[in-house]
């Protein structure tokens, strides 16, 4: 019967009603079974692990680096910061060590990213990559690639030197004439050019040699009689009298030095951030001609003829007035010097036409090859490929440091007589400057095929070149650091160290950093029997013990530590990444 005042029920009310019912026994049920899960996952959480669906995650945090692609990035070693004892200099050096860590981590994953690799030139079967002709090559690759080869014919002022920025995108020319152009040479685009109208002496070149100083905005000429420095417009901006007769230049870019040889047997230093001479030397080996640079350590190397001193090689530093080392390289002495990018390898040609290459680390000769004629010029590119000249020809080895060669990788001749070559930087091309003006060759696999942004960038505006500029101004290097083993500069000389402390205590009478031997004082009467200070003198003695004792198992348990994450990492290092999806 229905009630009076009472609404109809329907069926869903009954649903209703008994899911009120039992709502609050489900809800102490469901905060019952929560405690445990959230407790549990408290505890997973706590072990370092992450849950991923509900499931443990078998891969727990950040994806390990390769040791091989750390390596790359290393920059020496670590800083033993627990052996310090001063706590402000440990915390500021673990904090430095850190960064260091972080950032070595960051670039060794971002290197997964460039995706850009360095190709050769490889021909077909019983086909000799040399032989190949450089209009072949031009018209295979794509069209940006083909633009790259390209002759321009100045032969009434050759001939010509030239010079790339570090960058590669800008080209210096000078003439032995005196012609001097300045242009960004990709886009063809002319920046200055102009005639320095100097007198022509037979048997001195008028212009002996240009070069680029730390940006495209200026660059130095060595002419017949002083150095001048000039803009990107072509408007002479210093005459520099102390350099005269200078042969040849070089430009160190982190010490923001120029580096110039001279006809009278002077290596002379220009500091270009404030315009003063930082040093002097007089070699005392006649004419200067032949003259590179080491990137790796910004140490020079020189060759001369062989003379009384039986040394035909030689590398010098601006610290010193006497040469790092001494070589005897060739019969007759060296004609051309090359080093690599790394600084362990030198390539030098002699007059005995003999081509060889040394390891400077022993400075021992690897290799020695026999050339048609003497090589008048060399260098060698970011991925180790060497170019010679000799006459018109131009040649270009492959490994030439690591493997026995028998054949060129690539041969071009020139329109007249070659007298500077220089691969352009993160470009596979050659610039040969010769008699008849200048030739832009394609090399392929001879440029680094990643560059380096915040060091050198081809495509950065005039706001990024400033603030670059500024920023290689606050991080210059000063000239006294430039030795042949820049590792050993963060090291403590030992042998100084201890003759140092040797002649403090003669000098002192005794020796200031040695242990007082503890006295333990008297006490009160009945408590200094012989007894009782034996055994604070034993006690003493073992507190000593105890923390030699301490110090050596942090040391082993650091050792095991790091042994035990080594062997993580190759085992993490070893396991297929579709290895997580395993149920």
């Amino acid at each position: 019967m229905l009630c009076l005042g009472q609404a109809p029920k329907r069926y869903w009310d009954s649903q209703a009603e008994a899911g009120s019912k039992g709502a609050g026994e489900g809800q102490v049920t469901e905060r019952a079974n929560q405690r445990p899960e959230k407790t549990r996952r408290k505890k997973i959480e706590r072990r370092g692990k992450k849950l991923i669906s509900g499931k443990v995650d078998p891969f727990p945090g950040p994806a390990p680096v390769p040791k091989e692609r750390r390596q790359k990035f290393e920059r020496g070693q670590k800083n033993e910061v627990r052996s310090l004892s001063k706590g402000r200099l440990k915390d500021r050096l673990s904090k430095t060590e850190e960064k260091i860590d972080l950032a070595l981590n960051q670039a060794a994953r971002s290197d997964l990213l460039l995706a850009e690799e360095a190709g050769f030139l490889v021909g077909d079967e019983g086909e000799d990559t040399c032989t190949i002709a450089q209009d072949d090559i031009a018209e295979a690759v794509d069209i940006t690639s083909g633009a790259k080869y390209f002759n321009l014919s100045l032969s009434q002022f050759g001939p010509y030197r030239i010079d790339y920025t570090r960058n590669g995108r800008h080209l210096l020319l000078g003439g032995r004439l005196g012609h001097v152009a300045s242009l960004d040479w990709q886009s063809k685009q002319l920046q200055s050019e102009m005639n320095v109208m100097e007198s022509v002496n037979d048997v001195r070149r008028v212009l002996e040699g240009e070069t680029w100083l730390h940006s495209e905005n200026m660059f130095a000429v060595a002419q017949r009689k002083w150095l001048y420095i000039y803009d990107n417009q072509g408007v002479e901006l210093h005459c520099v009298k102390k350099f005269n007769d200078v042969l040849r230049m070089e430009f160190l870019p982190y010490h923001f030095l120029l580096a110039t040889a001279s006809s009278t047997g002077f290596l002379q230093y220009l500091d270009v951030s404030v315009g003063r001479e930082v040093s002097a030397i007089c070699t005392k080996n006649g004419r200067l001609d032949v003259m590179t640079q080491n990137q790796s350590n910004a140490v020079v190397h020189l060759g001369h003829p062989t003379g009384e001193s039986e040394t035909d090689g030689t590398l010098w530093s601006p610290n010193q007035k006497e040469p790092l080392v001494k070589m005897l390289c060739h019969r007759g002495g060296v004609r051309a010097i090359a080093v690599d990018k790394t600084g362990t390898y030198m390539v030098t040609s002699g007059l005995d036409r003999k081509m060889k290459v040394f390891d400077i680390r022993s400075f021992k000769p690897l290799a020695s090859y026999l050339l048609p004629a003497g090589a008048t010029s060399m260098t060698m590119s970011q991925r180790g490929l060497l170019a010679t000249c000799c006459g018109d020809t131009v040649q270009v080895y492959k490994d030439v440091c690591s493997t026995p060669v028998s054949r060129p990788y690539m041969a071009h001749h020139a329109p007249g007589r070659v007298w500077g070559v220089q691969f352009c930087p993160y470009e596979d091309v050659l610039g040969i400057g010769h008699g008849d003006g200048f030739t832009s060759m394609l090399v392929p696999g001879a440029g680094e095929a990643n560059f380096d942004a915040l060091d050198s960038n081809p495509f950065r505006s005039v706001k990024q070149r400033q603030e670059w500029e500024v920023k290689a101004l606050l991080d210059k290097i000063q000239p006294e650091l430039i030795t042949l083993q820049p590792s050993k500069l963060g090291e403590l000389d030992t042998a100084t160290y201890q003759q140092r402390h040797k002649e403090r205590v003669e000098r002192l009478g005794f020796d200031p950093r040695e242990k007082e031997k503890f006295e333990p004082k008297l006490k009160m009467k009945g408590r200094s029997s012989t007894g009782s200070v034996q055994r604070r003198k034993k006690k003493i003695k073992n507190e000593d013990q105890r923390e030699l004792i301490k110090q050596s198992l942090e040391m082993k348990d650091r050792a095991d530590k790091e042994r035990k994450k080594e062997e993580k990492m190759t085992s993490l290092g070893q396991r297929s990444a579709l290895e997580r999806f395993q149920k």
